[in-house]
């Protein structure tokens, strides 16, 4: 994964600010200061070192672990079987309430997006 651009610090700035801490006994502030990063960051790099490890040291995934308005399951199917009852995106949409976008979309990813696919 890569570092993004903001990013004050490496994997590898992060070891050494680590090393620093835990190996050559500086202090927190000063080993913060040394890697030109603010005392809260360097806390929460350590804090993560000696929860993970070295792995704890690596780049986190920035993307939603869930998507909280996402689309039940159910609601999905009702949407796959109108369409396979050859109702139009636009009454779909109507009827349950949904963006015809978002109906586009999962009738897309269900191969169904044009009638004579039915």
């Amino acid at each position: 994964m890569n570092t993004h651009k903001n990013a004050r610090l490496t994997v590898h700035g992060r070891a050494l600010l680590v090393r620093r801490v835990v190996e050559y006994g500086l202090r927190v502030e000063e080993a913060a200061q040394a890697a030109g990063v603010s005392t809260r960051t360097a806390y929460k790099w350590l804090k993560r070192y000696r929860e993970e490890g070295p792995g704890g040291l690596h780049n986190r995934s920035s993307r939603p672990h869930r998507c909280p308005h996402a689309l039940s399951g159910e609601r999905q199917r009702m949407i796959i079987e109108r369409r396979k009852s050859r109702q139009p995106y636009h009454q779909i949409s109507q009827d349950l309430g949904v963006g015809r976008s978002t109906v586009g979309r999962i009738l897309c990813r269900a191969g169904l997006h044009r009638l004579a696919n039915l």
